[in-house]
């Protein structure tokens, strides 16, 4: 059974949401049957390598709220992930463009690296304050997790996989997909946010025994095509 999983590396709730997956996977019955693929999905495919300031302030200004407000959505989103065993850091987040960071996720995919590649990612930029658009840092990232820093280098001085993000944004949009995490099974049945371990076991089952189109499970916690934020 395939899994697909659009998500995005500056999106919070896609760190939950892979959090919750994994818990519930761990679950499943045929777990050992299952495979799971990370697709690509830009927040903001406009984003500049690197936005300048404080990143409460950011979002304090897309959501018309104050610093004040906005940092109290950015802790209410780390005391979840905390709920999760993830660490949070949104005070010292970095943000910027993640195209390179997916190129990348695409390459380890090759080498039977690609989770791995996408936690190691999630973590840099949302634990360890790292900006996951410098090129330096992402090969320090892909070495990390066991690729050849000379080939992640090279990838990322090329325009390769750069049409493998592309086409997994253009499935997303095909499907309808404009908030992530998003996970689809099997291209029939389709769970919304970053769902609560049950909903995706629930997902899991019926995707095992579904024959009928893409059905959407529930309406979870999830960053939308506005931009990066939550």
């Amino acid at each position: 059974m395939d899994v697909e999983i659009w998500s995005d590396i500056a999106c919070p709730w896609c760190y939950i949401g892979k959090r919750r997956f994994e818990a519930a996977l761990e679950r499943f019955e045929h777990r050992d049957q299952v495979r799971v693929t990370w697709r690509s999905f830009e927040l903001d495919p406009s984003a500049p390598r690197e936005r300048e300031g404080e990143r409460a302030a950011i979002l304090a200004a897309k959501y018309g709220v104050t610093l004040e407000q906005a940092r109290q959505m950015e802790a209410h989103v780390a005391g979840i992930a905390a709920g999760e065993g993830l660490g949070f850091r949104p005070d010292i987040v970095r943000s910027g463009s993640t195209f390179d960071g997916h190129r990348l996720i695409h390459l380890a995919a090759e080498h039977g690296l690609q989770d791995a590649m996408k936690e190691r990612l999630l973590a840099a930029h949302h634990c360890e304050g790292l900006l996951v658009s410098d090129h330096d840092t992402l090969v320090a990232q892909a070495e990390a997790v066991g690729l050849d820093p000379q080939e992640a280098r090279a990838v990322l001085g090329s325009d390769r996989f750069a049409d493998a993000v592309r086409a997994d944004e253009a499935v997303a949009a095909k499907l309808g997909i404009r908030g992530v995490p998003f996970f689809v099974v099997d291209r029939r049945i389709g769970a919304s946010g970053a769902q609560d371990p049950d909903v995706l076991l629930a997902m899991l089952r019926r995707g095992w025994e579904a024959r009928s189109p893409l059905t959407v499970v529930g309406d979870g916690e999830a960053c939308g095509v506005d931009g990066e934020g939550c």
